[in-house]
Formats: structure tokens, C-alpha cells, sequence
């Protein structure tokens, strides 16, 4: 069986008015104009988002200091990016999204390992976001017309926040890769210089004394600071890395192409984890908050803080249709023989469930929210291990064995599977398993045997995951990886 396209000729996908009909066949050469500047804005924008504001309240629970969790930020998220710009050399050189690429390491059916989790990814940080944005709505009606301030004490503004945003989402998710282009680039400008004004206002009026009175941590606090931004970073957006870049012109190099996703998520997360951290530090209590977005209804004016939220909603849409076109092409990778405009709107059905129950059902927001992360970077940075390695020695893709699912394909190899590819990706997650500690709450769910070593007290579980998995692919993988094309 093979996955035909669903192209339609006369309609090309960087038109900004038409919704785009390419699943997840590779695009042709002669369509791949895109140059590196294109996915600054993308990344720029997808990461200007207030969700870096809590990432930045945990580092200061973890027990850093404001001035430790900047530098935290920038190793975190910048390094964490440059993984996403590697992956998207893969895009440049196959046209096709990075799980529909997995199929060759994989195989057609053992990649529905990968790119299941890649899909819960997706949809977890769709659910953040839908959240965050709802809580955006929440705070703002809270001042506005003094209702509760936070969704369960306001459970009807939570639910119409939700339904907004999603609507929202929507919108702007089916025009595809043509209009994310531009939406990205302009909102960039507009959004990225909002929120310098707010980050002035905040500078002026944040208490500096009380900032600077919260200790520093050690070094194991650092570490484990820079493994939680990796892990809700770059890490959370790597399976995607390939689904934009899959329009660059084949003349790209691979250099600027990292340095386009690095510097430009990178940008905006140091500056928002540093708002977050700084607000943080400034205010204990903010990190046992159910809503987030607290410290904007306390530190800033209530109009100034109404604005803000405002940013804030948006600056989530950003980043949240970007998720949902690449949770698409996921979806169309597992074998749902759909356009991806269904598979959009399945994407958001989940998403909006997910949303409700994460708002009026869960226990507070950075327990599940730290959890959420740390989880799915293990099995992500395993996918990533595997991935890299196998892109030493890969140089191009077959375009039709991409497609075919059938017995005849070139990467069905065994049954469906690859197990030089698929063994390591699952012995990488149960040795990395060993060093985790599951506490979405006060009481641990899962304390693997190895947790209190170094390597466990510091959150290092993604990190072993990743090397595990590359260095067995490395030796069982490589050798058969030059003749499977």
C-alpha cells in the first residue's frame, strides 16, 4: 500500500490565501525556495510565548538564583535549538516532515513508536498552551470584572477561554506552511517589541532588593536546570525540525540552518525564562500558584496588566498553530489516510478536552506541568540520539519508499520494522527509565532504583536516553544505514 499525495497542483502551497493540501509526501526540488531567514521568524515567534515564564519560576524552585537561571536559560535553550536546526537538516535533504523521515531508521511500521510519542508531544503542548492562554482570559476577566483568579473558582471563563483560543488556532492552522511564513514573520516584529515595553515596565517597578536576596544553587542544581529548559525547549520541538525545513532551497547549508532555529528560539526564551525567573525570585508564593499568570495581575498595573494578557494570548497562538500543523503530519505518519485539514481538527478536539481537564479536574500547574516534560524527553531525546547518528552517514532519502507501506517497500525491511533502529530506542528508554523519578504531586508515582545516583538527582535521565540510544544505533545501526536509502 502506498500513501498517494494529495497535492493539488493548482493551488501551491506557499500561496498565502489557500489552505495547503500537501500531506506528508516530500516536496518536489523544484518547490524548495525556502531560505534559513524564513525559519528564524518561525522559531522566533513560536517561542515568544508566555510559557517561558513558569519554565523560568521552576529554575527558582528548583533553588537558582534569578542570575543563575539566565545562564541556565541561554545553555538550555540555545543548545536545545541547535538539535532542532540539526534535525532540520534532515528536511533540507528529504523534503518531508521528520517522522515521515524516521520511516527510513525505523521502518514504516516501527516507526509507530516514535512518532506515536512525537504525537502525544504535540498534543501535551497544545494542551499547555490552550491552557495558559485560557488562564490568559481568566486573569483578565479577574480584573476586569473582579471575577475568580483561577479556572476553577471561574470555571466558565476558563471553558470560553479555551473555546476562543482554540478558535483562534484553527484559524490560522489549516492555511499551512505559506501562511505560517508570514504570520511568524510579522508577528515577530510586532509581539517580540510588545513585550520589550512590558519587560521595561517590569524592569521599573520589580523588586530588585528581594530578587537579590535569593541564595544561589550548586552545581547539581544547575544541571538539573539546564536538563528541565533542554527538556521544555528544543528537546519538545526536535521531532518537528524537519516539517518547516522541508521547503529550503537544497543549496542551504547545514550551518545556517542550525543557527536559524538556535538564535532564533533562543532569543526569545533567555528573555522570557529571565522575566519568569526574575518574577519569580521577586515572589516565593508565585511558584505554589494554580495560575501562572499571578504575577502579572500582582506586580503590573491592572490596564498595563489587561495588555499584557492580551500579548500573552496571542504570543500562544503563535506558537500553538505551529504545533498543530506538525501534530498534522504526524497524525497522517501513523497511516490515517486523511487530509491534513481533518487531521488539524482531530488535533484540536483532543487538545480541547485535554484542556478542560488539565483547567478544572488536575491539582495546581507546575507539578503536572514539570512532569509532562521530563516524561516524554526521554523516549524524545532517545528518537534524537538515533536520529543524529544515522544523519552522519545519511546523504538522501528514497521519496517513494517514504510512501509505501507495503511488503515491497524499501523500508519495510523486517515485518515493518528496522530493529537496529527500533532495539536501541527501546532499550535507551528503559535504561533512562532507571534514573527517573515520576512526581507530578506531592507523592511519587515511580522512583526508578538509579534515581539517587548523580546522574538521577540531577535530571540527567533525557541525557542518557540520548546517548544510549546513539551509541547502540552507532554500532548496530550504521552499518546496514548506508544501503537503506
Amino acid at each position: 500500500m502506498s500513501e498517494t499525495s494529495t497535492a493539488d497542483p493548482a493551488r501551491p502551497a506557499g500561496a498565502l490565501g489557500a489552505v495547503e493540501q500537501r500531506g506528508i509526501e516530500p516536496v518536489p526540488v523544484a518547490e524548495r525556495r525556502g531560505n534559513p531567514l524564513q525559519l528564524f521568524w518561525v522559531w522566533f515567534a513560536a517561542n515568544i510565548s508566555v510559557v517561558g515564564m513558569p519554565l523560568g519560576v521552576s529554575l527558582v524552585a528548583l533553588g537558582l538564583s534569578a542570575w543563575q537561571a539566565v545562564l541556565v536559560a541561554v545553555l538550555g535553550a540555545f543548545g536545545s535549538f541547535a538539535l532542532v536546526g540539526l534535525i532540520s537538516v534532515a528536511g533540507r535533504r528529504g523534503g518531508a516532515p521528520s517522522l515521515t523521515l524516521s520511516r527510513a531508521l525505523f521502518g514504516t511500521r516501527g516507526n509507530a513508536g516514535p512518532t506515536a510519542v512525537a504525537l502525544v508531544s504535540r498534543l501535551g503542548w497544545e494542551t499547555v498552551n490552550t491552557s495558559t492562554a485560557a488562564l490568559a482570559i481568566v486573569t483578565a476577566a479577574s480584573l476586569l470584572v473582579g471575577t475568580g483568579g483561577d479556572a476553577k473558582s471561574a470555571p466558565i471563563v476558563a471553558v470560553l477561554g479555551v473555546v476562543l483560543f482554540v478558535g483562534c488556532t484553527v484559524a490560522v492552522s489549516g492555511m499551512g506552511h505559506g501562511a505560517i511564513l508570514v504570520v511568524q514573520k510579522w508577528s515577530t516584529w510586532i509581539f517580540g517589541a510588545a513585550n520589550l515595553l512590558i519587560l521595561g515596565f517590569l524592569a521599573v517597578t520589580i523588586d530588585w532588593q528581594a530578587v537579590g536576596r535569593v541564595p544561589g544553587g550548586d552545581l547539581a542544581a544547575v544541571l538539573t536546570g539546564i536538563g528541565t529548559i533542554a527538556a521544555g525547549t528544543g528537546i519538545g520541538w526536535a521531532n518537528s525540525g524537519a516539517d518547516m525545513a522541508r521547503y529550503q532551497a537544497p543549496a542551504v547549508r547545514a550551518l545556517p540552518l542550525v543557527m536559524s532555529a538556535s538564535a532564533g528560539a533562543g532569543i526569545p526564551l533567555v528573555v522570557m525564562i529571565s522575566m519568569g525567573s526574575v518574577v519569580g525570585a521577586s515572589d516565593p508564593a508565585i511558584a505554589a500558584s494554580a495560575n501562572p499568570l499571578d504575577a502579572i495581575r500582582g506586580i503590573l498595573p491592572p490596564s498595563v496588566a489587561v495588555g499584557y494578557l492580551v500579548i500573552s494570548f496571542v504570543g500562544l497562538l503563535l506558537s500553538n498553530h505551529l504545533s498543530v500543523y506538525s501534530a498534522g503530519l504526524t497524525t497522517l505518519t501513523l497511516g490515517l489516510r486523511v487530509r491534513r485539514v481533518w487531521a488539524v481538527i482531530v488535533d484540536v478536539v483532543v487538545t480541547t478536552v485535554a484542556s478542560l481537564l488539565f483547567l478544572l479536574v488536575a491539582d495546581g500547574f507546575y507539578g503536572p506541568f514539570t512532569t509532562f516534560i521530563s516524561l516524554l524527553a526521554v523516549p524524545i531525546s532517545a528518537w534524537i540520539g538515533i536520529f543524529l547518528v544515522d544523519l552522519l552517514r545519511r546523504r538522501e532519502y528514497d521519496p517513494v519508499a517514504l510512501l509505501d507501506l507495503s511488503r515491497n517497500g524499501a523500508y519495510f525491511y523486517t515485518g515493518g520494522v528496522r530493529w537496529s533502529a527500533l532495539g536501541p530506542w527501546l532499550v535507551s528508554i528503559v535504561v533512562a527509565a532507571l534514573f527517573m523519578r515520576i512526581t507530578p504531586g506531592e507523592v511519587p508515582w515511580y522512583t526508578g532504583p538509579l534515581h539517587d545516583t548523580w546522574v538521577g538527582a540531577n535530571g540527567m535521565a533525557w541525557l542518557v536516553a540520548a546517548v544510549v540510544g546513539g551509541a547502540l544505533y552507532a554500532v548496530f545501526g550504521l552499518r546496514s544505514a548506508a544501503g537503506a536509502r
